[in-house]
């Protein structure tokens, strides 16, 4: 696995590596806008084992893995 960066939310791509909070996961989706809201999008995860919905505002940062 790569280094952590930081990157605008609006730049995550679904397969990344992100951590959000206490979080780290792996973006499985993502809508955007949310909720009918431009400025929020949702990161989701989604393994076999959990299922989770992060709502976030696409202009904050966040950490991001890449390989």
């Amino acid at each position: 696995m790569g280094s952590w960066r930081t990157i605008t939310v609006a730049d995550v791509v679904a397969g990344d590596h992100v951590r959000h909070g206490t979080r780290e996961f792996d973006v499985a989706r993502i809508e955007s806008p949310f909720l009918g809201q431009r400025t929020l999008v949702c990161l989701i995860e989604d393994t076999p084992t959990r299922w989770c919905a992060y709502p976030v505002g696409v202009t904050m940062e966040i950490d991001v893995v890449r390989d």
